[in-house]
């Protein structure tokens, strides 16, 4: 049972999130409590995403209000098509399940996060467009411009921005940012010296936990080839 449902939209980065603190009613007699859950987490998915255009990217967290020591479940960043119901269950109801505290009348509180990808309208296209045409363009692509610990001089270029540090403009011209590259090394231990890979990128999203890094396929939102929690 949905209990409330309250939504924020942040108009920047094209978002929404929607929370809703639900709780389950009790089973019938001769209905097998998992069936019973199971039935309840794709209705609450197929609700949430009813009217969510097939382009946009979804984010799903769970969470026990009533049981602090519970663990958060979720589902990170990813298309439609790969958010469906059964998919859903599959990742929260091996969580809940193995969660020996849960019990179908806590009170739990779902979050949607929802970032809307632009239509073709006003949209720049980029095909037969090379990377520093594009980078002119449109300022929301940057050249990373280092030989070395590339993926590290991105991150603290995004942070900066992200956070608005002042210096945003200077690293993202290529200066000032060796001493903050070094320090996200370090303090994350990951070793750039041969290239960075998905392993690497996970390294850095653990120590990095207050933002979420996600890569997409060139210069398309139409791909997410990672996606970090």
């Amino acid at each position: 049972m949905i209990l409330d449902e309250t939504s924020k939209s942040f108009p920047k980065y094209n978002a929404t999130g929607r929370s809703l603190p639900i709780s389950f009613n009790s089973p019938v007699e001769e209905q097998n409590p998992g069936t019973y859950l199971k039935e309840c987490i794709i209705e609450l998915t197929n609700y949430l995403v009813d009217e969510v255009p097939a382009r946009d990217l979804l984010k799903l967290r769970i969470r026990n209000t009533e049981n602090v020591e519970a663990k958060v479940v979720g589902i990170s960043l990813r298309r439609l098509e790969q958010l469906n119901p059964d998919l859903a269950w599959t990742v929260i109801g091996k969580v809940i399940q193995s969660n020996t505290r849960f019990g179908l009348r806590d009170r739990l509180e779902v979050h949607l996060e929802h970032v809307s990808k632009p239509g073709c309208k006003g949209r720049i296209g980029t095909k037969g467009r090379s990377l520093d045409v594009m980078n002119a363009i449109q300022k929301s692509i940057v050249t990373v411009k280092a030989l070395l610990n590339c993926l590290a001089f991105a991150l603290i270029i995004a942070m900066a921005r992200v956070i608005g540090e002042p210096k945003y403009q200077t690293y993202r011209d290529g200066k000032g940012s060796k001493k903050p590259v070094e320090d996200l090394l370090n303090a994350s231990g990951t070793d750039l010296s041969i290239g960075g890979c998905f392993q690497d990128l996970r390294q850095f999203q653990y120590h990095i936990s207050e933002y979420q890094i996600i890569v997409f396929d060139i210069l398309t939102v139409d791909k997410v080839i990672f996606g970090g929690n």
